[in-house]
């Protein structure tokens, strides 16, 4: 060591960085409690009860031979994607329950799996060999049962505008640049993965805007950080949930976004507020409840949109919509949980439901559901071993269907026996 005694500050360290410095490291014995943390609760390892290992009963018989209800050109879309995310990631290892699973293994996983789904055998062999070369392991969810709750994600498509107009006046942001993320795994490595995000002010680190003070008070006018100004803001707001979206020009043109960067703050599901304030009863809430709420009420639409002080901001991509892996999303076969419990990128097994829809778009039957999917994306609200959010791709359609996703179901992470 150089230095470190006594109580001059080093040679050419500034005293504004200084007093940073040591702010940092008051706020790591405290950061369990930090209000401003970029998750939704304190961190937590993931739980520990028993995993279930065991080969799930094959009750559809579709296209994979007998347990997917989608096609397989998909199914090797994204699984390209997340060996991908493999060949590029810096990680060398994640931690699923009580085990510590290799790259090398899951890579290895889909690469086998893969060549099995392209094999010209017969849907009953492959359903044989795949029972024969995989573990397939689920984690209590939701309660004894093991169940997981399934929804749905789109990206959902807005008019917009490069300028602002009298129709076009609410704004899209890009990352602020006095935005500051503080990777907490530098200083310790028990808060690997964990972050502040906040400003710098006179020194010190503070909490970053909350969406109260960006939308209704101006904190980010007059810095150019709006990129694009869309007509609805209903609609902004459910973009900032789904993470991504499509905003279509007056001349026709799509222009796709993606998340960037969020302000840091918990998130506070609307559902909530609305139940909460007695504007909808827990029976009401529902995607369509609460969207007839905001079309009947739209003088109150501010002050419940205020109450969720999560924001999110964009960038401009050239292709699809990318998920957390910063790869693109594949429709029906990626899916976002939470990356404490779940390596990323792994294949999985899903066993749910999804509705039928009419001609007037209302529900006429709900049917059972077994695919393949691939980890590849995480939400703000999807925490713990109990909760899926399944990608719907975009569309109309997608939103009806991802609107209507609230179901419980199976979830079970494949790995290759050794």
């Amino acid at each position: 060591m150089t230095g470190g005694r006594g109580d001059a500050l080093p040679q050419g360290v500034p005293m504004k960085r200084w007093r940073l410095l040591i702010l940092i490291c008051m706020l790591l014995l405290t950061v369990s409690c930090a209000a401003w943390m970029d998750r939704q609760e304190p961190p937590r390892k993931p739980p520990r009860p028993t995993a279930d290992v065991r080969f799930p009963a094959m009750e559809t018989a579709d296209t994979a031979g007998g347990i997917d209800d989608l096609d397989i050109p998909s199914l090797e879309t994204a699984i390209d994607r997340s060996l991908r995310y493999y060949e590029n990631t810096k990680e060398s290892s994640f931690r699923f329950h009580d085990r510590v699973i290799s790259v090398s293994e899951l890579k290895s996983t889909l690469i086998d799996f893969r060549a099995i789904i392209r094999s010209a055998d017969p849907g009953e062999i492959k359903i044989s060999r795949i029972k024969e070369s995989f573990e397939f392991i689920s984690l209590p969810g939701q309660d004894v049962q093991r169940a997981v709750i399934f929804t749905g994600y789109y990206v959902p498509t807005l008019e917009g505008a490069r300028v602002k107009t009298e129709r076009y006046r609410y704004p899209i942001y890009g990352k602020p640049d006095d935005l500051t993320v503080v990777n907490l795994g530098k200083f310790n490595a028990k808060y690997k993965g964990e972050q502040l995000i906040g400003r710098i002010e006179r020194g010190e680190l503070l909490p970053y805007h909350s969406r109260d003070e960006i939308d209704r008070k101006g904190a980010l006018k007059g810095r150019n950080l709006e990129f694009l100004w869309v007509d609805d803001p209903v609609a902004l707001y459910f973009l900032h949930i789904q993470g991504s979206g499509k905003i279509r020009m007056p001349d026709g043109q799509m222009i796709v976004i993606s998340y960037a960067q969020s302000n840091g703050h918990p998130f506070r599901p609307l559902s909530r507020t609305l139940i909460e304030k007695e504007k909808l009863t827990t029976a009401e809430i529902s995607y369509a409840g609460i969207m007839d709420y905001l079309k009947r009420n739209p003088s109150e639409i501010e002050d419940l949109f205020s109450c969720n002080d999560r924001y999110i901001f964009f960038r401009r991509v050239e292709r699809d919509p990318l998920g957390s892996l910063q790869f693109p999303v594949t429709s029906g076969r990626t899916i976002a949980t939470d990356p404490d419990v779940f390596p990323k990128g792994s294949l999985a097994l899903i066993r749910t439901q999804k509705p039928l829809f009419d001609a007037n778009g209302q529900i006429r039957q709900w049917v059972p559901i077994s695919r393949f999917v691939l980890n590849q994306d995480a939400g703000a609200a999807i925490k713990g071993p109990g909760r899926v959010d399944i990608f719907c791709g975009d569309g109309p359609n997608a939103e009806q269907l991802a609107g209507s996703l609230k179901e419980k179901g199976d979830i079970y992470i494949m790995l290759r026996k050794n």
